[in-house]
């Protein structure tokens, strides 16, 4: 098994240097396409209308028991 692991930043001793680094693995990120990202974009706002639906749902039903249950 192979050991991972991490460094911090050294920020102070060259700062040129750092930004050339970030900068090199950047390029190395595989980027999603622009599909990939409207198709992610579009499922993360379907999934957050529909929590929010069943949300607001059991919130009017709780509701409702709980006005019926004190009257």
């Amino acid at each position: 098994m192979s050991e991972i692991t991490f460094s911090t930043p050294d920020f102070g001793s060259n700062p040129a240097q750092y930004l050339r680094d970030v900068r090199a693995e950047l390029k190395k990120v595989i980027w999603p396409t622009r599909e990939q990202v409207i198709r992610a974009t579009i499922l993360v706002f379907i999934v957050s209308v529909a929590v929010g639906a069943f949300l607001g749902g059991l919130d009017y039903l709780f509701t409702q028991l709980f006005t019926f249950l004190v009257k």
